[in-house]
């Protein structure tokens, strides 16, 4: 097995002296906010704002964190599946016990995981939510497994992640297709991980918000209010998941007044089963099932999201089945499936550089919302600004087409935003202010990502796990404009050479 796997993922380190001084000193920044925020086995988003461990946020801290330390990388994504329900949904919280409650709400007595979630098979050693975030966990896995195999092949850190990585996709491609037509379903705004994109205003009109004194807000301690979502909006969030709870996680049982196809989740679930594709052919197994199980999500998304009116792919509510008419930039995220249909990619790169998101014109960064919808606003949570997670996912997507001009004038962006604003959660799209907390995890480990890619794809080598074609070539090189590639996962230490762990 072991030969097997070094023999599939060679190792490309980032030559010494290939990162210039600028970038060395960058991701030494970087690395210091990884490590102030390590927690001894996962890494917190913020010590102040977010205290525990979230799923998403560990993910894109995993595929940072492999080019400084890839075992702490492979500790993240362990630590987070420790805590996965035996039927197959990762938490988006897994709460740290040593963490008093007040420091976060909803906290661990509000969502009552190990008792309400008995039923679903939550951990009884571990609380955490109920509800989930995007997959980009099998993304995740590769990438680290691909930084470090010899690493990664001496922990059996594929071979053990794998049942759970399989758990986790059929519990979205199972239980939450809830529209019967092969996507998955979200049954409340944070799961989309974008909590307060406008896109979900008409959704939330129909919830009656819980009572405000019933609850208190942690957020507002640590961030701006103006930063924030409204005491609105938290009402109905807070609504939503006590319903849920209250119907012990039961996605089979529980009425779901909000139920919405999210273009942006199922994207990166359809990115995870290339992912799983590539993990099973690594194991010995046949990955040609998860790429052909990829290509009919792929074609489910275009038939049920896409709209060629606006260039975008929507939201669409199954409560009152339409797509929801805001232009969020989850719409834009479907670049990172391999297989969608060339004309889409060629609309989904003429709206990202239109004006609703201004890329390479008004803006340098990729906006969170449509620039001239009405709801915009460029500092408040999700409704506008500018997140970091957001535009490596774009980056990624336009390298994958060949769009590799766009993709490095955004790398560019994404890297010097991050490193002026003191790695800061969010940003003004328009003006790069900070908003948000600031050191805030994947910001710092994205930068370190980015920093890699451009010297990896300055040195002229394939992109680090990018899907391949049958015949075991990178898929980005069938598609036309664009065949200079980047190498399979390096690393890059502070001082630009390969870093092992630290």
């Amino acid at each position: 097995m072991t030969t097997r796997l070094l023999a599939h993922s060679p190792y490309h380190p980032v030559r010494p002296g290939l990162l210039p001084p600028r970038a060395r000193a960058i991701t030494r920044a970087a690395r210091r906010v990884l490590r102030a925020n390590w927690c001894g086995g996962s890494t917190v988003p913020s010590r102040g704002l977010y205290p525990h461990q979230w799923s998403w946020d560990s993910a894109f801290i995993a595929i940072g964190q492999r080019h400084l330390d890839p075992a702490r990388a492979r500790r993240e994504l362990r630590t987070l599946f420790a805590a996965q329900w035996s039927d197959g949904r990762v938490p988006h919280i897994v709460f740290h016990p040593d963490v008093p409650l007040g420091a976060y709400f909803p906290s661990p007595d509000f969502w009552r995981s190990s008792h309400h979630g008995a039923g679903r098979g939550a951990p009884s050693a571990a609380e955490t939510s109920g509800i989930v975030q995007p997959p980009v966990h099998a993304l995740a896995a590769w990438l680290v497994h691909r930084a470090d195999p010899e690493g990664s092949a001496a922990e059996g850190f594929l071979a053990g992640l794998h049942p759970a990585l399989l758990a986790w996709q059929n519990y979205l491609t199972g239980p939450r297709d809830l529209g019967g037509g092969g996507l998955a379903a979200i049954v409340h705004p944070w799961e989309s991980g974008m909590d307060n994109s406008p896109a979900w205003d008409r959704p939330l009109a129909r919830i009656t918000p819980a009572n405000p004194r019933g609850f208190r807000r942690a957020d507002l301690d640590h961030g701006a209010a103006d930063d924030r979502p409204t005491d609105l909006d938290y009402g109905r969030y807070v609504r939503l998941a006590a319903d849920y709870r209250d119907r012990d996680y039961d996605d089979a049982t529980a009425p779901h007044p909000f139920a919405v196809e999210d273009p942006g989740l199922n994207a990166l679930l359809i990115a995870s089963e290339h992912a799983l594709g590539d993990i099973a052919d690594a194991l010995g197994l046949d990955g040609a099932a998860h790429r052909a199980g990829a290509r009919r999500r792929t074609g489910a998304l275009v038939d049920r999201l896409w709209n060629p009116h606006t260039g975008l792919f929507h939201p669409r509510d199954l409560v009152g089945e339409r797509l929801l008419p805001e232009r969020g930039a989850a719409g834009l995220l479907p670049l990172i499936a391999p297989d969608l249909p060339a004309q889409a990619v060629t609309e989904l790169r003429r709206t990202l550089a239109g004006p609703h998101f201004g890329l390479g014109t008004s803006t340098r960064l990729v906006p969170s919302h449509d620039l001239l919808g009405p709801a915009f606003d460029p500092s408040r949570y999700w409704r506008g600004p500018a997140w970091f997670n957001v535009n490596w996912l774009v980056e990624r997507g336009l390298r994958l087409h060949g769009a590799e001009r766009e993709a490095r004038d955004l790398r560019t962006a994404a890297v010097t935003a991050a490193a002026g604003s003191g790695f800061a959660e969010y940003l003004d799209p328009h003006t790069l202010a900070a908003h948000g907390t600031r050191e805030f995890g994947w910001t710092a480990a994205l930068t370190v990502d980015l920093l890699a890619t451009d010297a990896q794809t300055t040195d002229g080598h394939r992109a680090a796990g990018v899907p391949h074609t049958a015949a075991g070539h990178p898929a980005v090189l069938r598609r036309g404009g664009g065949s200079r590639t980047v190498p399979d996962g390096a690393t890059a230490g502070d001082d630009g050479t390969a870093a092992g762990t630290s």
